[in-house]
């Protein structure tokens, strides 16, 4: 029986060096950060103490494995030989309890900076929000100010699955949910916001690098949910996106009557919503 102890050796030598060749493979790591040298850089404020958490789990994971290899080793089952009861130590159960509770008090205290600058409305930029932000079963509803500036007037720009931002601009947006529970994750920025049926929730955030990148939603929001796979388009530069805004001004106005409902008022129906972020950008009546 003793030789039990090399296999929970030999299992926990395979998950670190696991782990460690993940960090080299981007197959294997998380997604290409797009958030760290722009203004915000929450994308590498959430890596750093990711890995900070990782390095803690991780060295506990690799003590305890040894203690348990030590112990397989030592005090193998044999015939004739009696167990031993005892009642426990309780100084040592003691010091086994305040190293956790030290070590969460630690990163509860070493986090705080950075929720705040990612959550508190302090924080907020003082710019108007770019767009507002709505779920539903099942898709995202990205709703524009048109040339007045304002929401819910009838030169908004209505998009389905496309949120368009400019690179390393503080993007503000207001995040609202039309039925049930949705979670907008932005995976490449480690974004990730609940948004709750009959709040609006300001959601800030920046990007330094173009490209098109994941807007998905993070919650099980029903039968329909893998279908809330978007897309954040990032433009290089403020005119490259305004001559965006125009084109998908222009094609709406083609193909949506004067005086439409506004899609976010409409009732959701999945049979008649248009969910495909490579082929729906404008939605239509």
């Amino acid at each position: 029986m003793r030789y039990w102890s090399l296999l929970f050796l030999v299992t926990a030598a395979l998950c670190v060096g696991s782990f460690v060749y993940a960090m080299f493979d981007p197959n294997w790591w998380l997604l290409h950060n797009v958030s760290v040298r722009s203004p915000l850089h929450f994308g590498a404020e959430i890596d750093r103490l990711t890995m900070l958490v990782l390095a803690i789990t991780g060295a506990v994971f690799v003590l305890t494995m040894l203690a348990l290899s030590w112990a397989l080793w030592k005090y193998p089952a044999s015939p004739g030989r009696v167990a031993q009861y005892s009642h426990g130590n309780h100084k040592l159960e003691i010091v086994w309890t305040l190293i956790p509770a030290v070590i969460l008090v630690f990163l509860a205290f070493y986090q705080m900076g950075s929720w705040a600058d990612i959550k508190f409305r302090s924080r907020r930029p003082k710019s108007a929000p770019l767009a507002q932000v709505t779920g539903r079963q099942f898709n995202w509803l990205v709703r524009y100010p048109g040339v007045d500036g304002k929401f819910g007037t009838t030169d908004d720009l209505h998009v389905i699955n496309n949120l368009h931002i400019v690179k390393d601009q503080a993007v503000l947006i207001d995040l609202k949910s039309q039925d049930v529970l949705h979670s907008f994750f932005l995976p490449q920025i480690r974004l990730k916001q609940d948004a709750v049926p009959g709040m609006t929730i300001p959601v800030w955030f920046d990007v330094d690098t173009p490209g098109t990148y994941e807007l998905v939603c993070a919650e099980l929001c029903g039968w329909g949910h893998y279908k809330m796979r978007g897309l954040l388009t990032v433009h290089e530069t403020q005119a490259e996106f305004n001559e965006w805004m125009t084109s998908a001004l222009a094609e709406q106005n083609q193909t949506q009557p004067a005086g439409a409902t506004a899609p976010d008022a409409q009732a959701s129906d999945p049979a008649t919503t248009a969910t495909d972020p490579a082929s729906s950008t404008v939605e239509r009546s």
